[in-house]
């Protein structure tokens, strides 16, 4: 996996199958698959959006948070409605929560799709317990791949180890300076 940095906070205009916004923050504690992608998509359609479905009924919900980014750079006029998503998330039966990536009006790339410089749909993101990217890919993963990234994701542990008090006083066998990064 790749060194893992920050993951940015997706900018979302609105989220469709969620009772509620939907902030990294709130996922922290699980792994995070995100998968970008485009209704008019086919790689999406036949791989991307399919594999997230198959990641979410293979993993427990505790562990592992699906999300859907719909992130539309072309096609405009047929993609950025509401409801056509709605509708085409419905047929699909993708029920795991969907954000409509935030458009820019003074770009054509939206919001978050800019902010992790991907580079096209579909992507798939894996973001760890802490909030880290540990995968971005553009393009199809193998599901073989994906699933045992996935399950090293959820081994992992929940909170960060810290230094416990024995590493930075005198534990009885002698004194060590604390533990730096």
């Amino acid at each position: 996996m790749a060194t893992p940095r920050p993951a940015p906070e997706w900018r979302v205009a609105r989220w469709l199958n969620a009772p509620a916004p939907i902030a990294l923050a709130d996922l922290r504690g699980k792994a995070v698959l995100a998968v970008a992608f485009q209704m008019l998509c086919p790689g999406c359609v036949a791989h991307g959006l399919p594999q997230a479905m198959r990641a979410r009924d293979t993993f427990s919900e505790a562990d592992l948070a699906v999300v859907g980014l719909h992130t539309v750079f072309e096609h405009h006029e047929a993609q950025g409605n509401e409801r056509a998503l709605a509708a085409f998330l419905h047929e699909y039966r993708i029920r795991f929560p969907v954000g409509m990536d935030d458009p820019d009006p003074e770009h054509a790339i939206p919001a978050t799709m800019r902010a992790y410089r991907m580079e096209g749909t579909p992507t798939t993101i894996l973001i760890d317990r802490q909030g880290n990217i540990r995968l971005q890919t553009f393009g199809h993963l193998d599901d073989m791949r994906l699933g045992a990234l996935i399950a090293s994701l959820v081994a992992e542990p929940r909170e960060p180890a810290t230094a416990s008090p024995a590493d930075t006083a005198c534990g009885g066998v002698g004194c060590r300076p604390p533990v730096s990064g």
